[in-house]
């Protein structure tokens, strides 16, 4: 592990020794992306408090968790992706955030950015856009290129197949570069997109965890 993925995870075992400073780190590195993967399910009136009932689970059950950066990010959003869609069950659906996604087929991009991916990750118009998509394209390409999860970590995440997964992110990132290709306010958007990750290879599990208390975001 190299640069920030290292650090994440020294964050994290420190944060599981009741280190609190260590936790506000986790958080800081953490959390635009947790916010962002909750908009594209709930929207933005609710994606702030679905966020933070997500955080206090993880604070809640961390020192139960085991392994590194790739695999935080992959706990932490599957705790977000439960507490949100307990959010929908209760309100009743999906809100609807900009229109029909069936306007976007048979439209050609005027640019290939299906294989690149997004610089400017948790923006307004970025994450609008991508909700226009169909639920499970919208999730994993915010799962795969804006949270950062390799293909097994997302298909876990989301109970499906790491096949399924990458077929979702390709088709939601074709038909995110055909919606900006028809609205010329989103140039510059997909700049460029990133390469989506792959696994690579076996988990660091941390040794041992001790008892932490219940952290609350007053705590950040």
């Amino acid at each position: 592990m190299l640069g920030d993925d290292a650090e994440l995870t020294a964050a994290v075992r420190a944060a599981q020794d009741g280190d609190e400073s260590a936790f506000r780190t986790v958080y800081r590195a953490v959390h635009p992306r947790l916010l962002g993967y909750v908009r594209t399910l709930v929207g933005d009136p609710d994606a702030e408090d679905v966020t933070s009932e997500a955080w206090l689970q993880i604070a809640r059950d961390l020192e139960r968790f085991t392994g590194d950066a790739d695999r935080f990010r992959g706990w932490a959003a599957r705790i977000a992706r439960n507490r949100a869609l307990d959010h929908i069950r209760m309100r009743g659906r999906r809100p609807a955030i900009g229109g029909d996604e069936t306007e976007l087929t048979g439209k050609p991009a005027e640019s290939d950015t299906a294989g690149e991916a997004i610089e400017a990750l948790a923006t307004d118009t970025t994450l609008s856009l991508i909700a226009r998509l169909p639920q499970d394209q919208a999730e994993a390409v915010v799962l795969r290129v804006v949270v950062g999860l390799d293909a097994k970590t997302a298909a876990e995440t989301l109970g499906k197949r790491p096949g399924a997964v990458r077929t979702a992110a390709h088709r939601g990132l074709k038909r995110l570069a055909e919606l900006i290709g028809e609205d010329p306010e989103s140039a510059g958007v997909l700049d460029a997109l990133p390469p989506q990750r792959e696994p690579r290879g076996r988990a660091v599990t941390s040794a041992s965890v001790t008892h932490m208390r219940a952290r609350t975001q007053k705590d950040m």
